[in-house]
């Protein structure tokens, strides 16, 4: 069994956005040689997530509102007691929760196997700072 293991580096210099990286990974598969097998995209960062959906900027709109509607972003110690700690992120680690940390794609003939309009995105919810993704390929 082959295996690929590389890291991609997150510069968001905003609070919060949605990231495209299906090319980052469809590089490295292509690098990895790797016809049959799978790979695992994961965020490395407890407020950050790695999805799948479609890449339609109305429905990452509608991501925004619905994560803030859930877990408003408010930097005071009384809405969350994780901000007593000096943090101001307690939302962030809230809707990773909610978006999940990874995803794991099968590859096929060398490409990932996605449904119709499925697409892999980094979510960045605390950023200003870098931050890495992991990609880990393995098959043969």
């Amino acid at each position: 069994m082959k295996t690929l293991t590389k890291e991609l580096w997150m510069d968001i210099p905003q609070r919060r956005q949605i990231v495209s990286i299906q090319d980052d990974i469809e590089r490295l598969i292509s690098e990895s040689r790797i016809q049959e097998g799978l790979v695992l995209v994961n965020a490395m960062h407890i407020t950050a997530s790695v999805f799948i959906n479609d890449n339609e900027p109305g429905l990452h709109q509608d991501y925004e509102k619905w994560l803030e509607e859930l877990a408003p972003f408010d930097p005071s110690p009384e809405r969350y007691h994780h901000n007593r700690t000096g943090e101001d992120n307690a939302d962030a680690h809230h809707k990773r929760q909610l978006m999940g940390r990874e995803v794991v794609v099968a590859v096929t003939k060398g490409q990932l196997h996605l449904g119709p309009w499925e697409h892999i995105f980094y979510y960045e919810f605390d950023g200003r700072r870098r931050k890495r993704v992991l990609v880990k390929i393995i098959g043969e």
